[in-house]
């Protein structure tokens, strides 16, 4: 898989600029719900990009999408970011990456982002909205973006519901290092149910996986796509769209959003582009039924 893959939908440039893509964790701890046997009968096209059989692990893309739109730049998630302390989050702990120079080899300087969209506000999300300033302190990455964050999500994780109400010290140092420093320096904006950002983009809530969690729709010219942010992280997931991933905080909320966006994808034929495929990222998904399948 290259780290760039490049595609125009009607007026809208889109770029996928691929960090990582690895077996990431076991399939019966990440996906609870879905029996063994599924990953088995569907080995034909999981394998490799979706699914490693020999350790039996999920494999997952870590990515973002950068969207040329209306003569502006939007940059949808930013990782994990760079040596950030994250104990207990197993691979995320100090991981090395350097998203900048992804960005830079696909023409995108940090000053030429006008958006930044986090989907939700989960750890492999929002990593590069911040960098280590000269003086040590945590600056945003995209000097001259707004930066949009789900109010849901904001509040969720933020100081006024003790940074999610968990008691790992790792949900309090996300927010402190990637969240806090884009509302000091005033680049922050809160979003609720809808938000237009251009008469191409338009983001929507799909709560669930987290209480803001979002999808970021495309409709130009005859093309439409939806950025699905962590509404599904498999496949699979398409197939048994009742089945959750093991980070999912609303598990019923989660599958009522999920249906709804598979459903409006199918019926509107949206290319739908989750966060964490693998593959070229991108698959269309048909209704089979009273569910749904994808399309060879």
């Amino acid at each position: 898989m290259t780290n760039e893959q490049r595609m125009v939908l009607g007026d809208v440039e889109v770029i996928r600029i691929v960090e990582r893509h690895e077996p990431f964790l076991p399939t019966s701890g990440m996906f609870p719900g879905v029996a063994a046997e599924v990953w088995k009968d569907n080995e034909d096209w999981l394998v490799p990009d979706h699914w490693e059989p020999d350790g039996d692990r999920a494999v997952l893309a870590l990515q973002s999408w950068v969207l040329r739109s209306g003569g502006r730049t939007i940059l949808v998630d930013t990782g994990v970011g760079d040596g950030r302390e994250r104990p207990g989050m197993g691979p995320f702990h100090h991981a090395r990456s350097d998203l900048p120079g992804l960005l830079a080899r696909a023409g995108v300087r940090p000053q030429d982002v006008d958006i930044v969209v986090n989907t939700h506000l989960h750890v492999d999300h929002v990593g590069w909205n911040t960098t280590a300033a000269a003086d040590g302190q945590w600056a945003p990455t995209f000097p001259n973006a707004h930066y949009l964050f789900p109010a849901a999500d904001d509040f969720h994780f933020g100081p006024d519901n003790a940074y999610g109400n968990e008691v790992q010290e790792v949900d309090r140092l996300i927010y402190e290092d990637s969240i806090a420093p884009v509302h000091q320096a005033g680049l922050a904006v809160l979003w609720d149910g809808l938000h237009r950002i251009d008469e191409h983009l338009t983001l929507e809530s799909a709560p669930g996986h987290t209480p803001g969690s979002s999808v970021l729709r495309l409709a130009s010219g005859g093309d439409r796509a939806v950025f699905a942010g962590d509404l599904l992280h498999s496949p699979v997931q398409i197939l048994h769209p009742g089945c959750n991933s093991n980070a999912c905080l609303s598990p019923e909320q989660a599958v009522a959003s999920r249906r709804r966006i598979l459903a409006r994808a199918a019926d509107e034929r949206e290319l739908l582009i989750p966060a964490h495929f693998g593959g070229t990222g991108v698959v269309e998904v048909r209704r089979n039924g009273d569910g749904f399948a994808l399309v060879p």
